[in-house]
């Protein structure tokens, strides 16, 4: 047990706050405030406060499982790892590599991340890797790299939001799912700046705003497009950056004005004045921005309402200047890093596309492995899961629990239950963990080191803080002992920092390029945003990013050439497109993949609480947050209660073409009349995802998380 205490990061969400990590004269350890990061200044929301009760050995895993019969029972880590191997190779035998299925998480280290996707494509030969980070941010990614040539969540620190004119925040309730980031916003309106909140429910968030909009669900799309008309209509277009600095407003500005005011008050229900409002609020001040997060994003349509988002900055010249911009709120701890180094079915490190010839050569390089070896894109997470059993047999699954994460959750968990074998690493016995034929059990943040990245792009070093328990061993070993048990002895290394070098090289001279960072670098400068790459010279060669990097760091600790600053703030010269000028979408609304019926008549949207996070599987464990969040619940408007008889408490019935499923009733006037809500932390017969529509996002894959449509009736007590 350390003395002094250690500084670290939270392992919830993707602001990753500081806080130190001091030992306990019984043992374990508390946390400790740590104002020197600026994210969040030392506040931590309480599921950050409570995160090491989930480090006891009473709430998580210390030994493998293995299946016998209906049961799990305890193995040794022998017996484990070569049952995995062993169906793993058989399946390999039977049915081909593309019938291995790989599944990972936004909340992995970048270092497992990493090692997850070379794993799946350089031991299992396999195409079939995804993770959950594509139900995260995947529209946003995609809108953004559309327009600017360059996915980031934030593109400018937390610390400019206070000092812009008005902030337009688009499906986030960041009061409930990340408190200590509201002292941003409050700021800004302190400062003189305004807020616009953008959500079908008078949230915790909305009563913060000086305007809120409160669209019927599905139709974001819409009222960012009925914006854009205004903003033509009178006058307000920044001609001149439109003209130095994009490409494709005509076209854009063509499909905007197809979407007058009173057209989108009919299809949103936001009023023409209130869009009137919002505009002058936007375009008065020198700089806005647009934040997003998963309200317009999981949706079919989510690129497109990205692109439409986007298409309202670019148009009023509110991208790529200082304090102005367009930026997504990323949700998982490491959703950002989590896809730029592999697991994603179609990326390589860097963010490279694994369908680019270049691309595969310099990673394979790194690899030391035939770019022909390597497998071509595989299928989304959703269409991975929804594959399984058929044409997947098998399943490697790590830091995930999609039996209550998923959309269409029974269905998936039926598919799950048809594999041939499925083995899942994890800190607890989650729901999906429990249908496993082998669980591994895994370290957790404070018991490991390894970096993340957080929403605004700053890759940030977790230190080890206490030894783990007895029994328990890292993702890294696993992958490294499954690896040489199927014949792959080397390329899997232990060592967190002995994978970042790797990743470092892998990464260079790609968009997401962390070759310039280290692990000293990161302790020393409380993070660095990428793009930071190896400084090289003017002599050096096409692959000097690459050359420039030691194949062992002890060797050059202090490189001669200067360090690169990392990259806080992008897009300030150019945009990282071929010629430089972001790009408009022209893009149209459309209605949702279900819109309501006679048979179902209501909409449901879905989202978070404050005491509970993602899947529940580790908060859930936690009696404080458990008391302050006990169970789900349906959340609806009085006028609806009243159809239906429901009073405050009464247990009602939420159906879709999917699913039932049953709550208590919670009756408010926050949110609209034809829309419920529920959140998706629970598992059992409160599952909100049992009802929710998988729906694909033609470009981002992403589900229809946000609205399905749905009756609701009073449900047997």
């Amino acid at each position: 047990m350390r003395t002094t205490s250690t500084p670290t990061h939270c392992p919830y969400c993707a602001l990753q706050c500081g806080m130190a990590l001091s030992p306990l004269p019984t043992g374990g350890v508390e946390v400790v405030e740590r104002p020197d990061f600026p994210v969040n200044r030392g506040a931590l929301c309480g599921k950050g406060r409570t995160a090491p009760a989930v480090l006891s050995s009473r709430v998580r895993l210390t030994s493998p499982l293995v299946r016998s019969g209906d049961s799990l029972v305890p193995a040794t880590w022998d017996e484990a790892l070569d049952r995995i191997a062993g169906e793993l190779r058989r399946v390999r035998t039977e049915y081909g590599a593309d019938a291995l299925g790989v599944f990972g998480g936004g909340g992995l280290t970048n270092e497992k991340a990493y090692t997850l996707g070379k794993f799946a494509r350089v031991v299992l030969g396999t195409s079939q890797i995804d993770y959950n980070g594509r139900f995260c941010m995947s529209s946003s990614a995609a809108g953004g790299i559309k327009a600017f040539g360059l996915d980031r969540g934030l593109p400018f620190p937390m610390e400019d939001i206070p000092k812009t004119g008005c902030v337009i925040l688009v499906g986030s309730n960041l009061a409930e799912t990340m408190p200590p980031s509201l002292r941003f916003f409050q700021e800004l309106r302190e400062n003189g700046g305004t807020l616009i909140v953008v959500d079908p429910r008078r949230t915790k968030t909305a009563e913060q705003a000086d305007l809120h909009l409160a669209p019927r669900p599905g139709t974001d799309l819409a009222l960012a497009l009925g914006l854009l008309h205004l903003v033509v209509a009178e006058g307000r277009v920044d001609e001149e950056y439109v003209a130095e600095r994009t490409v494709g407003w005509e076209d854009a500005r063509a499909a905007a004005m197809a979407h007058w005011p009173e057209y989108v008050e009919r299809i949103t229900g936001v009023s023409v004045p209130q869009l009137r409002e919002a505009v002058r609020l936007f375009c008065e001040p020198e700089a806005a921005m647009v934040l997003t997060a998963r309200g317009p994003e999981q949706q079919s349509k989510g690129t497109d309402t990205v692109g439409a988002w986007i298409n309202l900055c670019l148009a009023t010249g509110r991208a790529g200047r200082p304090l102005s911009g367009y930026g997504c709120l990323t949700g998982q701890g490491n959703g950002q890093g989590g896809r730029e180094h592999g697991q994603k079915a179609d990326q390589l490190p860097g963010y490279r596309k694994l369908d680019d010839p270049a691309a595969r050569r310099h990673v394979a390089e790194v690899w030391g492995v035939d770019p022909d070896s390597l497998p071509g894109p595989g299928r989304s997470a959703y269409e991975l899961l929804d594959a399984l059993g058929t044409d997947v047999r098998s399943l490697l699954l790590m830091g995930s629990n999609p039996v209550v994460s998923a959309p269409r959750a029974a269905h998936v968990e039926e598919r799950l239950k048809s594999l041939d074998f499925l083995a899942v690493c994890d800190v607890v016995l989650s729901e999906t963990a429990a249908l496993a034929d082998v669980v591994l059990p895994v370290t957790q943040w404070a018991e490991e080191t390894g970096t993340t990245t957080s929403l605004e792009g700053r890759v940030l070093l977790r230190r080890q803080a206490l030894t783990p328990p007895d029994g328990v061993r890292s993702d890294l070993e696993v992958l490294h002992e499954l690896a040489a048990r199927l014949g792959v002895e080397k390329g899997f290394p232990t060592d967190p920092e002995e994978v970042f070098e790797e990743l470092r090289r892998a990464s260079a001279g790609g968009v997401a390029d962390y070759s310039g960072i280290t692990y000293r670098r990161l302790a020393e400068e409380n993070g660095v945003f990428w793009p930071c790459p190896a400084p090289v010279r003017e002599e050096d060669g096409e692959d000097a990013a690459l050359d420039a990097l030691p194949d062992d760091p002890a060797q050059d600790p202090e490189p001669a050439r200067a360090a690169h600053p990392g990259t806080p703030r992008l897009f300030l010269d150019r945009f990282a497109t071929p010629d430089g000028r972001a790009r408009f979408t022209p893009v149209s609304h459309r209605p949702a993949a279900e819109e309501p019926d006679d048979e179902y008549p209501v909409l449901l949207t879905t989202g978070r609480v404050v005491a509970q996070y993602q899947s529940g599987a580790q908060t859930r464990r936690v009696d404080e947050l458990n008391a302050a969040a006990p169970g789900p619940f349906v959340e609806l408007h009085p006028r609806l209660a009243a159809r239906l008889g429901a009073a405050e408490g009464d247990p009602v019935a939420v159906v879709s073409r999917r699913g039932r499923a049953v709550a208590p009733a919670r009756i408010t006037t926050g949110i609209r009349p034809d829309t419920v809500f529920m959140p998706f932390h629970w598992p059992g017969e409160g599952r909100a995802n049992t009802l929710t529509n998988p729906a694909l996002d033609p470009t981002s894959r992403m589900p229809e998380f946000k609205v399905c449509a749905v009756r609701v009736e009073i449900a047997e007590a």
